[in-house]
């Protein structure tokens, strides 16, 4: 009856409370409002292809460049590792003017030009627009589908003609909501990176217009250029209908001139503007990920129920057998002994490159924690594809501080191992440098590759020394703190004596590794299909916020590593292999493996597109580091829970 009265009590408060409270809206960027006739500029991202995955700056075109010229836009960390160059722009919107404007006319265009603006042309490269923060965003239809795009292409080449034509007027029509305030507070991360909250009393004051959609239609017209040169930028033109005869198109040729116009057309929304980013992520495909979850649901419970015949038939009826007999029967059945119960002077025998397995423990823990705390804060809303740059950023973050726990486990595994403390300096400072010095010597000769290519995805030489200076300053002591703590904790004693003589395992008939290689496949299965969503999002352009089936698949993934590394473990004890400790690490973490090739699968027949050995060079460089970052995390999954099920088991076994 007190705990009925104490819900009660409980609700009740929260209803009052809620009554007065104001409502919030997560995640997003911070709210603009705009007047009638108030003038808003749109911003360019880098140009974008699908076809080499090597981003250039806009102006490294020959377009329109604004009276103030081109000034680039503060971005974070995560924008800058993702090849994002953000510039300011001469697209000019004034709030409910529709108006169609003339914007300038390059000059006579030179051989090296126009050579450039067809490569652009012919590798598909894309113009991202922004306005307010929301990306251009264009509708085209496939085999009577329509299909969405963000942002419109520099030019095109039609499969019946050997020119290539420019895209020099775009047509924008920009949705608009009338906001008047109201009780609805916006809490989230905006362009310039900072944390805001709008009151309600100041909500009240910012009514007016927020943008809530931007479309484009991009044309290629072919104007005249003596009657445009007469014109200033911004002057009021005739509007125009887009047309698809070619002789009406602009070539892209030597020795002539671009002119570049555009539209704008306001068209009220009953959007509000918490929804405005639900046309960019809406979620296909749905059915999909339910199957993918649905079949590793089924990968588990098959697990499960090994791992439950292991223990409570196999595993327990031994012990209970064992521990019924009097003393003399059980120094007979010392003699007898079969299977997991004969290694057990051995199965804690320190195993080979001891330093390197408490290495590869340590960081992948430490990827492991970075990698739920992400995905968590990421399904709950808080990194929105509007902060662009927040989810890298917040990884790198995460996993910088996560070094205290990496230094922990790996010196607490050495401890356990070596039976002493002795080297844990040394050991915290490779745990500290082993997984950052894989992704610095991969990013290093990608990056090569890239300022070869003169892409803006190149890393600044003072980015690499920030990176370095985060690193050394924040990961490396936290990770030696770590490592101290990890010399205070309680040791893990073993619950068995180790033989000096080391025992001799029996020969099989096929090699262990195989079995090892081939248990990699059921985790792959629990992954591969969120997988090919990741790899689409990644190199296709296209929105990932599907985070909660991510969360689920991670959980599930997390279980399947853990019950394959434990059924492997034990199926080499019985027969009386007792090196188990990379083979159980390995057991979960061959899964890198399938991952690395199905990537190559992927690269083949999903990105036939892509073009030239340095796109491919890229995406190796960039699917080598998500594989090793897999090993890492999968493999210490495994190998804990390996490590515990084997000291329960050994734990219970009562021979001298």
């Amino acid at each position: 009856m007190p705990i009925t009265l104490n819900v009660a009590v409980v609700v009740v408060i929260l209803v009052l409370f809620s009554s007065i409270c104001d409502g919030f809206y997560l995640p997003g960027s911070y709210m603009l409002t705009y007047s009638n006739g108030q003038s808003i500029f749109g911003k360019v991202n880098s140009l974008t292809s699908i076809e080499t995955e090597l981003p250039f700056s806009y102006y490294s075109l020959p377009y329109c460049t604004p009276k103030e010229g081109v000034k680039k836009i503060a971005e974070n960390l995560g924008e800058l590792l993702m090849g994002d160059q953000i510039d300011n722009s001469p697209y000019r919107f004034r709030m409910n003017v529709n108006e169609s404007v003339y914007l300038c006319t390059t000059k006579v265009l030179s051989e090296a030009e126009v050579k450039l603006w067809k490569q652009r042309t012919r590798d598909l490269y894309q113009v991202n627009m922004i306005l307010d923060n929301l990306p251009a965003m264009r509708f085209t239809k496939q085999n009577g589908i329509n299909i969405q795009w963000t942002g419109f292409p520099v030019g095109y080449s039609p499969p019946n003609s050997n020119e290539d034509y420019v895209i020099n007027h775009l047509k924008f029509k920009v949705l608009v909501h009338e906001y008047e305030g109201s009780g609805v507070q916006i809490i989230g991360t905006g362009e310039d990176g900072g944390l805001g909250v709008i009151s309600e009393a100041e909500q009240k004051k910012a009514s007016g217009f927020e943008i809530v959609g931007f479309e484009v239609v991009p044309c290629s017209v072919k104007r005249d250029t003596e009657a445009m040169l007469k014109l200033k930028m911004y002057d009021t033109i005739d509007p125009i209908n887009c047309s698809v005869e070619l002789d009406k198109s602009q070539i892209i040729r030597e020795q002539e001139r671009v002119s570049f116009t555009y539209e704008v057309e306001f068209v009220k929304s009953d959007i509000r503007w918490p929804s405005r980013w639900d046309a960019y992520l809406k979620m296909e495909g749905a059915r999909v990920h339910w199957f993918s979850i649905m079949n590793s649901l089924m990968v588990i419970f098959f697990l499960a129920g090994i791992v439950f015949v292991i223990f409570l038939r196999t595993v327990r009826r031994d012990l209970t057998r064992y521990e019924e007999l009097d003393k003399e029967a059980q120094a007979q059945m010392n003699e007898e002994l079969s299977g997991w119960k004969l290694v057990v002077g051995d199965v804690f025998r320190e195993p080979t490159c001891s330093k390197l397995l408490c290495v590869m423990v340590g960081n992948g823990v430490q990827i492991t924690g970075m990698a739920v705390v992400t995905i968590v804060f990421a399904a709950l809303g808080f990194m929105s594809p509007a902060s662009r740059g927040v989810l890298l950023t917040g990884m790198i973050m995460l996993y910088l501080f996560l070094g205290i726990v990496a230094g922990y486990s790996g010196v607490r595994m050495w401890r356990t191992v070596k039976g002493t403390s002795e080297g844990w300096r040394s050991l915290s400072w490779s745990v500290a440098c082993f997984f950052p010095g894989i992704v610095f010597i991969i990013l290093t000769v990608l990056n090569f590759i890239l300022w070869g290519s003169k892409s803006t995805g190149a890393i600044p030489i003072s980015l690499y020394f920030e990176l370095f200076a985060l690193w050394f300053c924040i990961s490396v002591p936290l990770t030696l703190l770590g490592g101290f703590l990890g010399t205070r904790a309680e040791e893990i004693k073993y619950p068995v004596r180790t033989n000096q003589i080391p025992r001799e395992i029996p020969e099989r008939k096929y090699p262990s590794w195989l079995l090892v290689l081939g248990a990699g496949t059921l985790p792959f299965g629990t992954l591969f299909i969120e997988l090919f969503f990741i790899l689409s999002s990644i190199w296709l352009g296209r929105f990932y916020y599907v985070f909660g089936f991510l969360l689920v698949v991670l959980i599930l993934l997390v279980v399947v590593c853990a019950e394959v590394s434990v059924v492997l473990t034990y199926m080499h004890l019985c027969v009386e292999d007792w090196r188990w400790w990379w083979k159980a690490f390995y057991a979960s973490g061959s899964v890198a493996l399938y991952v690395f090739l199905y990537s190559i699968n992927y690269l083949v027949f999903d990105l036939r597109s892509l073009s030239g050995p340095v796109s491919a060079t890229l995406y190796l460089g960039y699917s080598l580091i998500m594989a090793v970052a897999i090993m890492l995390s999968t493999g210490t999954i495994g190998f804990l829970m390996s490590f515990y099920f084997v000291h329960y088991l050994f734990s219970s076994v009562k021979i001298d």
